[in-house]
């Protein structure tokens, strides 16, 4: 490990506080009650109270959407903040803002920066109003008019990346598998059955070749992160969790627009953080990358280099992302067992990094960590952001 290109610590962003509600089937809950216990349990775990914050970023939310949703939740909150902003990009999202937060304070406009998600999707939102959703995602004239849905989208994304390396649908259920084994050992996880590689290759067909158990939850959660600068972070009630590195990639926005079905913006934000911080791929001890579907861990595993093109599949069947494997991965049990509920589910992986850190993960505890790497895509693995994460 090098450090040469990292920030100095006078210049460094600082994870201060982390904190998720309970996630699943939250009857009563709703979107700004959810941000709302997101965000004073972050600040608590901090040390700090509200006054302190003086910089909020919010996401999006499907069952309350809002143009100025961050100055909906300040006021519903009480807080008048320097900097308050809201920000879509899909599943990068909470990636994206904690870099845009990392950013603020670095830049001393900003002491403490609250980054705070939540959504009711699975009790506030319809079927078919979760179905809509979806479809929106597709292109208005090129992709919509046809039929096209994101699973369809990930579905055609896992044909070619099948046929272009030789993997099999048992590589894809592995990554199922092995999250579920995660999430088995948090008691927090909304999906803790355990289940097999014919379980899911049994499990109903959703968009060839994926089967519903190599898709994402739906669930009501929320998560929220304080982020600090060098000097205000010392005075925290816990140890600061130092953000090393970040970077982005962006590709196309729309499948059919893709430049290639097996390389995207992954392996570019990811090239940037490890850069920033000083450190490569084969430095991390563990892991947490977004997985809305089985195929979309495999490619960025891949892409990002942690393994080489086809090897991941096979990996994972022998036991590289389990908790004395090669790269301990989305320890908490990820999107695909632990929960999604919208923006929350990319900050739950940032959430878990800094838990995994500081030693607080308990039964699933990845062997005294030095450094984490966290990454969200959004879209049809449109947009990407990568954090490295250390303890020092």
């Amino acid at each position: 490990m090098t450090t040469s290109t990292r920030s100095t610590q006078s210049t460094q962003a600082f994870i201060t506080g982390v904190y998720d509600t309970a996630v699943g089937e939250l009857p009563g809950s709703s979107c700004m009650s959810l941000h709302a216990e997101a965000a004073l349990g972050a600040v608590a775990d901090a040390g700090l109270t509200l006054e302190d914050i003086d910089g909020v970023l919010c996401a999006y939310s499907f069952t309350e959407p809002h143009l100025m949703l961050s100055s909906v939740f300040c006021e519903y909150m009480g807080i008048n903040p320097r900097v308050s902003q809201a920000l879509q990009c899909g599943g990068a999202t909470a990636c994206i803002l904690l870099m845009q937060a990392m950013a603020l304070v670095q830049s001393g406009q900003c002491r403490h920066v609250l980054v705070v998600c939540g959504d009711n999707r699975m009790t506030g939102m319809s079927r078919d109003a979760a179905v809509a959703a979806l479809a929106e995602v597709g292109h208005p004239q090129f992709e919509r008019p046809y039929g096209i849905s994101v699973p369809a989208s990930y579905g055609l994304v896992a044909q070619h990346y099948l046929h272009h390396t030789g993997s099999t649908q048992e590589h894809l259920a592995a990554i199922a598998v092995q999250t579920r084994q995660h999430a088995m050992r948090n008691p927090k996880a909304q999906r803790r059955e355990p289940i097999t590689i014919a379980d899911v290759l049994a499990s109903r067909p959703i968009a060839e070749p994926l089967r519903v158990m190599d898709c994402c939850l739906i669930s009501d959660g929320g998560a929220a992160v304080v982020v600090s600068a060098a000097a205000p972070a010392r005075d925290t009630r816990k140890t600061p969790i130092a953000m090393l590195g970040a970077g982005q990639g962006h590709t196309h926005e729309h499948v059919f627009a893709a430049p290639s079905l097996i390389d995207f913006g992954c392996k570019r934000s990811s090239q940037l953080a490890f850069e920033q911080a000083g450190v490569t791929a084969a430095d991390i001890d563990v892991a947490e990358i977004y997985d809305s579907f089985t195929i979309t861990l495999l490619i960025e595993l891949e892409s990002i280099g942690f393994f080489e093109r086809g090897e991941a599949g096979p990996a994972v069947l022998a036991g590289a992302l389990d908790l004395t494997g090669r790269l301990p991965c989305n320890t908490h049990g990820g999107l695909l067992s632990y929960a999604h509920s919208g923006a929350a589910g990319g900050l739950f992986h940032a959430v878990e990094a800094v838990r995994q850190l500081r030693g607080e993960a308990e039964a699933r505890q990845v062997h005294e960590p030095r450094l984490a790497f966290v990454h969200g895509d959004g879209g049809i693995l449109s947009a990407h952001c990568s954090l490295v994460l250390g303890r020092i």
